[in-house]
């Protein structure tokens, strides 16, 4: 974890752009790779459409509150494109939720994602690099629990979602050396 006086964001601008410019030979710091925003999202899936309209509607409710206390912004309430009779699936069904962080609230998510909610994540050994495609790298979650925020206690049940980590990079090693710099624990 930085120490208590560097947040993520000044440990960026001070010590990260400049590693990234020795690095790949940027000469201006614009042109570094940064992180855009961070996407969170979770489907309803099975769970949602096996229950009646109440019952649904008091699931998305309780995954938007769990969510919300995580990313601490409020999350949208994702629509069917159109109905597929397989899934029982109706075209303007509540399929998901999802949120974009951007800015303050984005590096204060990144912070308790690395140091908390990561560290305690069960079997953690780092994330793979096949999460990273394009400069983007996606960690999934099949629950809640490593965030501190929720109430194990006071919860119905669990769900998963997952985060998106939208950088700048050009390729994969940029992104790569970039995410390894803000203190993602890739795997070796």
């Amino acid at each position: 974890m930085p120490s208590r006086n560097m947040r993520l964001q000044d440990k960026y601008k001070k010590e990260i752009i400049p590693a990234l410019q020795k690095q790949f030979g940027y000469k201006n710091i614009m042109s570094a790779p940064k992180i855009k925003k961070v996407s969170v999202a979770s489907g309803f899936g099975k769970v949602a459409v096996a229950k009646t309209a109440s019952e649904r509607k008091a699931l998305e409710e309780h995954i938007s509150i769990a969510l919300g206390q995580i990313t601490g912004q409020k999350l949208s309430l994702r629509k069917a494109k159109k109905s597929i009779s397989a899934f029982k699936l109706r075209e303007g069904m509540n399929i998901g939720t999802a949120c974009v962080l951007r800015g303050k609230r984005m590096y204060e998510f990144l912070e308790k994602l690395l140091f908390v909610a990561l560290p305690r994540k069960r079997d953690f050994r780092g994330i793979p690099l096949k999460s990273i495609n394009q400069g983007n790298i996606t960690i999934g979650f099949k629950e809640f629990t490593p965030f501190p925020e929720v109430k194990i206690e006071k919860e119905k049940g669990l769900f998963g979602f997952e985060v998106t980590v939208t950088t700048t990079a050009k390729n994969k090693e940029e992104a790569e050396t970039l995410l390894r710099l803000m203190g993602f624990p890739l795997e070796k």
